[in-house]
């Protein structure tokens, strides 16, 4: 099982909006470096909405050459097309891979048979450990703990990223699956009380800026040091807060660019932060210590 901090990894562009593979390299050294204890390449925060499949195959390739088995690599691969979300799946186990993240159909709003059915196929067409991906606020479409149970029966679906940030459904998840399916939050400010409810791990976007104190929080949540965890969440606070200022991966991004770690890149429709936002997600990094 995977555990701990699972960093959703920015995807590094030029002022063009090009993939910047120069610094996605970089990156990679950066967390591994900093005890982060696996990426998410092409996740939500790694504007996979807007990669074309090639760029989707190419930043997945790149990750897991780069990271060389040092760290788990998981690829995300969903989409609101059950086809489509096959074909993703298969590339990421063909080009090395871990294991997958397989956001819920977003737009079309399935039902709950719709969900288990999609993920199902999914499982069965390709044999790699595939973590479901749980994120209404996005999607429009919420996978209820009961599907995540029946889902947890199939084999090699391992585990749920729930980012509701509802913490009464980490203890219904425990008791609906079964008991080396993993759970993690994809909810950066709930991760601590997460992780001490049972949590197996973040799925984080602070990890982007933090790397070294979230790995450093959420193992103490793990162990079920929450006074550890508390002192150094604390620190974490604003970052939590800040980094969803503007859309993510808006605010990120600036962050990362902030530290000297990559160009001020990304693609439209999203646009670069605002300045007006600048100075609050640069009293956040202060507080955090990374700038």
């Amino acid at each position: 099982m995977i555990q701990g901090s699972i960093v959703a990894l920015v995807t590094p562009m030029d002022n063009q909006g090009a993939v910047d593979f120069d610094s996605l390299g970089k990156l990679c050294e950066f967390h591994i470096e900093q005890g982060t204890d696996a990426l998410v390449a092409v996740g939500t925060t790694g504007e996979s909405a807007t990669l074309s499949e090639q760029e989707h195959c190419e930043v997945i390739k790149f990750v897991v050459d780069k990271v060389a088995h040092r760290i788990p690599v998981i690829a995300g691969t969903g989409s609101n097309s059950t086809s489509e979300a096959i074909n993703l799946t298969r590339h990421a186990k063909e080009l090395g891979a871990n294991a997958c993240l397989i956001v819920t159909p977003y737009y079309n709003k399935p039902t709950q048979e719709g969900l288990f059915l999609h993920h199902k196929a999914i499982a069965e067409a390709v044999d790699i450990p595939q973590i479901l991906y749980n994120v209404p606020g996005r999607t429009a479409c919420d996978m209820l703990p009961e599907t995540v149970g029946r889902l947890a029966k199939i084999p090699n679906i391992v585990g749920v990223k729930e980012a509701t940030g509802d913490l009464t459904r980490v203890t219904k998840l425990r008791e609906l699956t079964r008991p080396d399916f993993a759970l993690y939050t994809g909810d950066d400010a709930s991760s601590r009380e997460f992780c001490l409810l049972g949590g197996n791990g973040s799925i984080t976007v602070t990890g982007n800026v933090a790397p070294r104190l979230v790995h450093e929080m959420i193992m103490a949540a793990i162990e079920g040091d929450s006074k550890k965890a508390k002192e150094i969440d604390h620190k974490l606070d604003a970052l939590h807060r800040d980094l969803f200022i503007q859309a993510n991966p808006i605010p990120v991004k600036w962050a990362v660019a902030e530290m000297g770690l990559m160009q001020k890149g990304i693609r439209l429709p999203l646009t670069w932060l605002t300045h007006d936002c600048e100075e609050t997600v640069r009293v956040a990094m202060r507080q955090a210590g990374v700038i």
